[in-house]
């Protein structure tokens, strides 16, 4: 197996943390008045945006990454090539965050997922009510 030297320069541009959607994310937040943490490193699967005293958290995912259930989105489909690698890895992805999430909730906390079709221009009024309901309730 060779490995393409233009792809491993693409691939290693991919930010865990601070990605645009996620500051799109938390520029909506603090916009309504709320304060949080970020990357809790004492909670599993350090999530992305925590609001301790609400005892929420708010997720933000990539649709490739995370493969994004929705059919709809155009974002998370499978690699055309090295199917044998990409598979197992997304999967992988899946569901470590179903474990992440579900540990998360015995802990006690509220979960919202936010995915990054929903973050583009077209989607953020809708985001933004996505949102306020979640933290509201």
């Amino acid at each position: 197996m060779t490995v393409d030297p233009a792809r491993s320069a693409q691939m290693a541009l991919v930010r865990s943390k601070n990605t645009r959607p996620e500051m799109i994310v938390r520029r909506i937040i603090h916009a309504m008045g709320y304060r949080y943490r970020l990357h809790r490193t004492d909670l599993p699967g350090k999530p992305d945006i925590v609001l301790p005293s609400h005892r929420k958290i708010v997720e933000v995912r990539g649709c490739f990454w995370h493969q994004h259930p929705d059919e709809s989105c155009g974002r998370a489909r499978v690699p055309k090539t090295r199917k044998d690698f990409w598979i197992p890895k997304l999967q992988g992805n899946r569901a470590r965050d179903l474990a992440n999430d579900e540990a998360l909730r015995e802990l006690g906390w509220n979960i919202v997922v936010v995915w990054e079709c929903e973050t583009t221009p077209a989607g953020r009024v809708e985001l933004t009510a996505k949102l306020q309901a979640f933290l509201t309730e």
